[in-house]
């Protein structure tokens, strides 16, 4: 039978200091009356949790380098925010003119490492928690404690699909199930076997709780997701479990070294 989904916004205050991200999740839980059942996914905004870590920055305390102040020439940049990008992206590909480099940062590509300045006060930016799945596992961990339920947690983030307006939620680390769905080998509505699909549960996920959640100035970075067919577990999952090598991307790979020569590639609009 196909599944039903329900996902439960959960407010909390505001904040821009570090804080106790457990004590603020339990708390709105309380205000809210809701109560996990086992198999429920609950999903917080990976930047709430960077602030309560205290992944807060000041952009008049950063030192550009050279290199930085290269990049923020070519791609109309600030400087700061091009160091903190060095500093934080595991590879910087490219960049455009708007201000924005593409990266990689923790199995998930996005402009600018994940460096965000909006819902902080001017002048500061949140960088993405240091270590997502080890925080995703604890959390888990410390709510099973708490609560005596098991549920799964997801990180997540706003995420730009590739050639689409508008954002959509991409899971920055997953902990408590397995984030993908193997259907390769199986059949589809006419027997054929499946060959490549995975299905992205985590990703799909947190981009059901993206709806919710908001973007701007709805204060509720936390969704409780009810309905999931989920199969969980209690092992420590990592980028390795959700991201592929970039040379198996259809967008990097294609764009990079498998890019046709213009003779080959046909009338392009831009």
């Amino acid at each position: 039978m196909p599944q039903s989904l329900t996902a439960t916004p959960l407010s909390a205050p505001i904040r821009d200091q570090p804080f106790d991200l457990l004590s603020a999740i339990v708390d709105s839980l309380s205000a809210a009356e809701a109560q996990p059942r086992d198999g429920d996914v609950l999903a917080i905004s990976s930047k709430y949790a960077a602030i309560a870590a205290g992944r807060i920055r000041q952009l008049n305390d950063i030192r550009p380098s050279a290199r930085a102040k290269g990049l923020a020439r070519r791609y109309n940049m600030d400087a700061a925010i091009a160091q903190l990008v060095i500093d934080e992206a595991d590879c910087i590909f490219g960049g455009i003119e708007l201000g924005f480099l593409l990266t990689a940062k923790g199995g998930v590509i996005s402009p600018n490492a994940g460096l965000d300045r909006s819902n902080i006060p001017s002048g500061k930016v949140v960088l993405l928690p240091r270590d997502p799945f080890h925080a995703a596992d604890s959390i888990r961990r410390a709510l099973h404690a708490k609560l005596g339920r098991r549920i799964g947690i997801i990180l997540t983030d706003s995420w730009l699909m590739p050639g689409r307006y508008g954002t959509s939620g991409i899971a920055i680390a997953v902990a408590g199930f397995k984030p993908i769905r193997d259907e390769r080998g199986k059949s589809d509505l006419f027997g054929n076997p499946m060959a490549v699909t995975q299905v992205g549960l985590a990703d799909a996920l947190a981009a059901c709780a993206q709806i919710v959640m908001g973007e701007r100035d709805e204060a509720t970075p936390f969704a409780l997701i009810s309905g999931a067919k989920l199969e969980f577990t209690d092992a420590l999952l990592s980028a390795a479990d959700v991201s592929i090598p970039w040379r198996h991307c259809i967008y990097l790979e294609s764009l990079t070294l498998g890019l046709l020569p213009v003779e080959e590639s046909g009338k392009v609009t831009v």
